[in-house]
């Protein structure tokens, strides 16, 4: 299936859930990882249970502390 991931559409295995798709991206730190799937926040509860669908838009917002 074609999923657009980060602005870069690619394929990826069918069936593929959130959770597999950031181990198969190698996302070390997925606690630090909002996941955005087709405009909406997806809850971290979903992460596991959600199945990507062809066409689907996929982004990872990861965030990091700093400053002052």
């Amino acid at each position: 299936m074609k999923l657009c991931l980060n602005g870069e559409e690619s394929d990826f295995t069918d069936g593929l859930t959130i959770g597999e798709l950031l181990v198969e991206q190698e996302v070390t730190t997925p606690e630090m990882v909002s996941v955005e799937l087709n405009g909406q926040i997806l809850k971290r509860s979903a992460i596991e249970s959600t199945v990507l669908k062809d066409g689907d838009k996929v982004e990872f917002l990861f965030f990091a502390g700093g400053g002052s």
